[in-house]
């Protein structure tokens, strides 16, 4: 349970696709960083996302992102993106994501992530191994 109470990082280089015509990086390929940290998250606390949706019927969705950009960040940059759990409900979990450049923030994102059925796409609950791994239930 403490693992997941930890943020969490994931590192990120900037490689030239990630980057604009200006030399920058392309504001939607922080979403794509994020996605990636969020989905390295899972695997750390033991959860596939495919093994989740074969054998639990959950997938997640975002449902909302309020997203800053505070600075650029440029090819070959080395980067963190951070994942921490700042709510989480029966079927949805809010993350706030930072992207750093050392100690420099760079990106910062409130996150809403929703458990759905397989079939449906309707809310379901968060499996119970999850959470119980991220403190909601003993």
């Amino acid at each position: 349970m403490a693992a997941a109470a930890q943020p969490f990082s994931w590192p990120v280089r900037v490689y030239y696709e990630d980057t604009d015509s200006g030399g920058v990086v392309y504001y939607a390929n922080y979403l794509r960083f994020m996605e990636r940290a969020r989905t390295e998250w899972l695997r750390m606390l033991g959860f596939e996302q495919p093994v989740m949706a074969k054998v639990h019927g959950v997938l997640f969705v975002v449902r909302a992102v309020n997203i800053d950009y505070l600075k650029p960040s440029r090819f070959d940059d080395s980067l963190q993106v951070t994942v921490e759990i700042v709510n989480v409900g029966g079927s949805r979990i809010r993350f706030l994501q930072r992207v750093l450049r050392g100690d420099e923030e760079i990106v910062r994102a409130d996150v809403d992530v929703v458990c759905v059925n397989t079939d449906s796409f309707r809310p379901a609950r968060l499996p119970r191994e999850m959470r119980t791994t991220i403190g909601m239930e003993e």
